[in-house]
């Protein structure tokens, strides 16, 4: 199924993949987040759960009760989804603008908390108070969840500090990390293992498993970090590092 502005994706036996383009852009990450949101406020018979990504969303539904209750006869649960998410899609289009949340994450560059700084900054001919001047006033989107509890996909990076991948990730980044990937930034909420080059630590918690919102962060919401020294990451994480 196709559409001049998407495409209804196949993607398995209970998922169908909503396909609003192919590039990485604030304007198809509204459509994203649209759709997204009339989903969880109007799920349909067999619904199971939406993840948004960068250039679309996934749906995921349970096939038999879709057959149960939505589909005519000869029709498959695939055909009868599609046909409402077609109908999602049109609708979502008139949903209001909501203001996006606004979200200041205080970080501690370079040192202890931020080994690759340097590293960043020789790759990008720069000082390292250069990148951290630079990546401390920037405004990012955040475009996704994944890879991770609460782990955020950040867009709107200065392309002066876009910097690869390590070449051998780490077995262990510390959480709570902040770090660059290409032309991403985002943070590690939890430890794991991980290739982005870190360049600071956030002093506030990303993910806490017992919160009623365990995840700072949310798809659509606007990023600022602040940069602070380590006496006032100390002061603010207390006795924990």
């Amino acid at each position: 199924m196709q559409n001049k502005s998407y495409q209804l994706l196949n993607v398995g036996e209970n998922c169908i993949f909503v396909k609003f383009g192919q590039e990485i852009s604030p304007v198809i990450h509204k459509k994203v987040k649209r759709l997204s949101e009339y989903l969880e406020q109007n799920p349909f018979p067999g619904y199971i759960e939406f993840v948004a990504t960068y250039t679309g969303t996934a749906v995921n539904y349970d096939p038999w009760v879709v057959k149960k209750k939505l589909t005519k006869k000869g029709e498959t649960s695939f055909a009868a989804v599609g046909k409402l998410l077609e109908e999602y899609v049109q609708k979502s289009e008139l949903m209001p603008e909501t203001a996006p949340n606004v979200v200041e994450i205080p970080v501690c560059y370079g040192g202890e908390y931020g080994p690759d700084l340097a590293y960043v900054a020789e790759y990008c001919h720069l000082t390292e108070e250069e990148v951290v001047k630079i990546h401390s006033s920037g405004e990012y989107l955040c475009y996704m969840i994944g890879f991770c509890p609460g782990f955020p996909f950040l867009g709107g990076m200065d392309p002066r500090i876009a910097t690869p991948r390590r070449q051998t990730p780490r077995l262990s980044i510390p959480a709570r990390s902040i770090g660059i990937a290409g032309q991403q930034t985002g943070g590690y909420p939890i430890s794991t293992p991980g290739g982005w080059q870190i360049i600071g630590r956030s002093a506030i918690e990303m993910f806490d498993a017992s919160a009623e919102n365990p995840t700072l962060l949310k798809a659509g919401d606007i990023v600022h970090f602040k940069s602070i020294t380590s006496e006032e990451y100390a002061e603010i994480r207390g006795d924990a590092k």
